[in-house]
C-alpha cells in the first residue's frame, strides 16, 4: 500500500510493479494550493536579497519553481538548497544543478551540519515549505544569525477517502506491506481507517525513511517497522530484501 499524494505516488507505484509487486493507492495526505499568492508572490520578485534559498521537499520544489518560472528567473547569486534526494532531483527538472544537499541525513538536521550553514550571520534565508511545517530549520538558522522568511506555497490536508475496499483487501491477505513517507501521512492514516482497520495496520510491516516516523508508529502499535533510506529506490530495495530475505519476520 502506497499512502503518499496521488500525484507523487506513480514512481513508486510503477517500481513496485516493474519488480513483480501490486501497488494499492491510498493516499492518506492531499496536497492543495496554499491560497492568497499575493503574499508569496511578493517574496519571489524579491528573491534577488536572498544569499539562500532552501527547499523542504519535491512538492515546495514543484509548486515554488512553477510559480517562480512564471514571474523570473531565480537570481544568479542565489545558492540552492535541499533537504533530500527527492527535493535535489525535483530541482535537475528544473535545470538548477548546484545543490546543496546533505550527505547522509536527509532531515533538517543534515542539512544543518553542512558547513555553508555553520556560521550565517547576517545572511538573508528564504525557506519554501508548506503551511504549518517543521520549524526547526528555520528556529536553529535563526539562533546562528540568519534573517528567515518562510515561502509557503501549499497545504497539507486529510483526505476523504473511503477505507471500505482497503478493509477487504486485509480481509483477502492482499496487503503485505505499507509505505509513508511522513508523520502526517501515518497519522492522517490511523485517523482514516479508524478502529475497523487498525488491527489490520498493527500487524502490517511498516516501511518508512526516517525514524522520527519509525517513532510513531512504535507508540500507534505496529508491530514491525522498517527504516529504509531516502528515496524510492531506497525504500523498494528494503521491500524486496525484506520479503526475499532467509527469514522475513511477517
Amino acid at each position: 500500500m502506497v499512502t503518499r499524494p496521488r500525484e507523487q505516488s506513480l514512481d513508486l507505484s510503477a517500481s513496485i510493479k516493474a519488480a513483480g509487486g501490486r501497488a494499492i493507492l491510498f493516499p492518506a495526505l492531499a496536497v492543495v494550493n496554499a491560497g492568497d499568492r499575493r503574499t508569496l508572490n511578493a517574496l519571489i520578485d524579491r528573491l534577488d536579497r536572498f544569499d539562500f534559498a532552501i527547499f523542504v521537499s519535491p512538492t515546495a520544489v514543484n509548486r515554488a519553481m512553477n510559480l517562480i518560472r512564471a514571474r523570473r528567473e531565480l537570481p544568479a547569486g542565489l545558492r540552492v538548497a535541499a533537504i533530500g534526494k527527492g527535493s535535489a532531483r525535483e530541482l535537475r527538472r528544473f535545470d538548477i544543478d548546484e545543490v546543496l544537499t546533505p550527505e547522509h541525513r536527509f532531515d533538517s538536521e543534515g542539512l544543518l551540519a553542512l558547513a555553508e550553514f555553520a556560521d550565517v550571520k547576517g545572511r538573508s534565508i528564504v525557506i519554501f515549505r508548506g503551511q504549518g511545517g517543521r520549524e526547526l530549520l528555520g528556529n536553529v538558522l535563526m539562533e546562528r544569525g540568519a534573517t528567515i522568511e518562510y515561502a509557503e506555497c501549499y497545504r497539507r490536508v486529510r483526505p476523504s477517502g473511503d477505507a471500505s475496499a482497503l478493509f477487504k483487501a486485509w480481509a483477502r491477505g492482499e496487503i503485505d506491506a505499507i509505505t509513508v513517507t511522513s508523520t502526517e501521512s501515518l497519522r492522517n492514516l490511523f485517523d482514516m481507517i479508524g478502529t475497523l482497520g487498525r488491527p489490520f495496520l498493527r500487524k502490517t510491516p511498516l516501511f518508512v525513511p526516517h525514524q522520527r516516523i519509525a517513532e510513531l508508529a512504535r507508540e500507534l502499535g505496529i508491530a514491525t517497522v522498517v527504516v529504509t533510506a531516502s528515496g524510492d529506490a531506497e525504500m523498494l530495495e528494503s521491500i524486496i530484501r525484506y520479503f526475499c530475505g532467509p527469514h522475513p519476520s511477517r
